[in-house]
């Protein structure tokens, strides 16, 4: 961070002031924690030793009474104690009041030696099991006073003091409990935060204060470079026009400097501007991931499509190193070739990304190595989406040959037609002319009728094909649209041994399109699928919102689509099915094609083949993009 000097002067004033100040606190402090904490010690020890004395002198005065153990096992012997404890007044009362009157003591208890509380300060401790020991005082008598202060103001601990408890004549003691003396580190903060809050104060007025004097020495020293200081703010502003201070010295002379290269900064900050945002727009619009490095690997500029293929958004790869995007288990690394932070040239490699959110796709890398002569400059690292460039070609290729198709048919049909109608005419004066009696020549007009009628039908069916249907456009629910769908179809698939199975998301928006062309569309694909599985099988029609267009998954458990014949599967009249008339899908590519989505397909002989639509959300502004393909079945529910 730049700071000015002005205020590097107050600074350095008032830190030294600070850590004058912080260094005589820290000492006081230091010494106060450890009195305070050293005190605490010596008050529980003192704590233990006396209850120990009153707890001696309970047993004794029961021994004074005549009273005695049932027998020497442990447990009557712990019965005794117990009983002996409980009766004595004076324990209680040594106890209530060394946890009543001394301010640092948490805790104070008698356990035996499995560590069950026989007596405590705390009513419902008695005869439970400690659950163990706490830390000794001791330990934090020895600390340091960084550890000290971590412990004293960290979560709330409690810390103790134990005193061994046995029983018997001197000489002759046995082991039976301890007596303990707990400390909690709230109390002792309690006693110390009074000081630390005393240093922290002083600590702030001494910095008040140097940084009140460092100012005001600094504000007279440093007048003339608050003049030359907003002079450079006019300037990073763009007001370049400023005149320079009138003055002779070395301030007013800098001044004069600053204007000129103001001046200078105008010309070069027009053409930046005019290059970065053409440069922007550039970017914005393509569709391949561009990665500039400099000459030490650091990004210097990302375009915004490398989102899609890095699942990292650009502004977070600017100014990265090239090691730390691409590290080395990532599937890019050994396709760059990046050794030591420097790049080779890479003509064409493949790799394989899969985001968190999105499924696995092929993707083009290539690396240009930047230089001017012999001397690096960078590197530039392009990513093409493979799959994504396949399919749009596919999809271009297909709807080119249906265009040629349909100009080809429409003016076939148009020549076609006018000889019909010239051959019906002349055959209703052949049949006018006709004697009634010869069966013959009757039957003969009629099956020239007949198969006239069957080719104006194949012609009108061209002629219908090629011409752009009317739209009629409107908000659709495909959850609704689907269903009504499947309810038309159903009697079908019953027939056919198909189970239906469906999984409709209900957040999913409604579409804009052509309802009645779309239900056309979506039941020549149902009706194909049903076809595909003559011995009955499992029909599965997903509806999920990807991104900003609705993705409609049909998916057959039938024989497949043979690969010679997938770049063939939406041509018109194409068909593999006996009587087919290869209408339905290429039908289907060109409704959809018209409602500005797409439709795609993946298909495996012998397992089924899965057509999936994407159709833009009704409160889009423009046509949506077709998103890459995603593997998987897709999760269902009983229809």
């Amino acid at each position: 961070m730049h700071l000015r000097l002005k205020t590097k002067i107050t600074l350095i004033m008032a830190f030294l002031v600070l850590a004058v100040v912080g260094v005589n606190s820290t000492l006081y402090v230091a010494n106060l924690t450890r009195q305070v904490i050293r005190q605490a010690n010596d008050r529980a020890q003192l704590v233990s030793r006396h209850v120990f004395f009153q707890a001696q002198n309970a047993l004794s005065e029961t021994a004074k009474s005549g009273q005695t153990p049932a027998s020497s096992s442990p447990e009557d012997l712990r019965a005794y104690v117990q009983k002996s404890l409980d009766e004595s007044a004076a324990l209680t009362s040594s106890i209530e009041a060394e946890v009543g009157y001394s301010p640092l003591i948490y805790e104070v208890s008698i356990t035996d030696v499995n560590g069950t509380v026989l007596v405590s300060s705390d009513a419902s401790l008695p005869g439970k099991q400690t659950s163990g020991a706490r830390t000794d005082l001791a330990r934090l008598v020895s600390s340091s006073f960084v550890s000290q202060l971590r412990r004293l103001y960290g979560p709330p601990r409690a810390y103790e003091v134990d005193y061994p408890f046995q029983l018997g004549p001197p000489g002759n003691q046995v082991p039976f409990g301890a007596i303990r003396v707990a400390v909690q580190t709230g109390l002792l903060r309690s006693d110390i935060t009074p000081a630390l809050s005393s240093a922290a104060l002083l600590a702030l007025a001494s910095i008040g204060i140097s940084v009140f004097l460092a100012a005001l020495v600094s504000s007279v020293s440093l007048a003339p470079l608050k003049s030359i200081t907003a002079q450079l703010d006019r300037i990073s502003k763009g007001e370049f026009d400023e005149k320079p201070l009138e003055s002779g010295d070395e301030f007013g002379q800098v001044s004069t400097k600053i204007s000129k290269i103001g001046m200078q900064l105008r010309g070069v900050r027009e053409i930046f501007s005019t290059l970065r945002e053409n440069l922007d727009q550039v970017l914005g619009g393509l569709d391949d991931g561009l990665l500039l490095f400099s000459l030490d690997g650091r990004a210097v500029m990302v375009s915004p499509a490398v989102e899609r293929f890095l699942a990292m958004p650009s502004d977070h790869l600017l100014g990265r190193r090239a090691e730390d995007i691409f590290p080395p288990d990532h599937p890019v690394r050994e396709a760059i070739k990046l050794r030591d932070g420097e790049f080779e040239p890479v003509e064409a490699a493949e790799v394989v990304l899969a985001g968190p959110d999105s499924p696995a796709r092929r993707v083009g890398v290539t690396v240009q190595v930047i230089a001017e002569g012999e001397t690096r400059m960078g590197a530039l690292v392009t990513f093409t989406d493979l799959e994504s460039r396949e399919r749009i070609s596919t999809q271009l290729q297909v709807s080119e040959r249906l265009a040629n198709l349909g100009r080809i048919t429409a003016g076939v049909a148009h020549e076609v037609k006018n000889p019909l109608n010239s051959m019906r005419l002349w055959l209703e004066n052949l049949k006018a002319s006709l004697p009634e009696g010869e069966t013959m020549p009757q039957q003969a007009v009629r099956v020239l009728d007949n198969e006239i009628d069957r080719l104006d039908t194949v012609v009108k069916r061209f002629l219908d094909f090629t011409r752009p249907p009317a739209m009629h456009q409107e908000e659709t629910s495909l959850k609704d649209l689907l269903e009504d769908v499947l309810g038309v179809g159903k009697p079908q698939m019953d027939r056919a041994n198909v189970k239906v199975e469906a999984h409709f998301a209900n957040e999913v928006p409604p579409v804009l399109v052509d309802r009645q062309l779309l239900k056309q569309a979506l039941m020549n694909l149902f009706l194909n699928a049903v076809e595909a599985m003559p011995g009955g099988g499992r029909l599965t029609v997903s509806l999920e919102r990807r991104g900003e267009t609705a993705s409609i998954e049909i998916q057959d458990t039938g024989r497949g689509i043979p690969p010679e014949h997938t770049q063939r599967v939406f041509q018109l009249f194409f068909t593999t099915r006996p009587g087919g008339s290869g209408i339905g899908l290429a039908t289907a590519f060109r409704t959809v094609q018209f409602l500005n989505g797409s439709i795609d397909f993946k298909s495996e002989v012998g397992r089924g083949t899965t057509f999936r639509i994407e159709l833009p959300l009704a409160r889009q502004a423009e046509p949506a993009q077709p998103r890459p393909r995603e593997t998987g079945a897709a999760a269902v529910r009983n229809a």
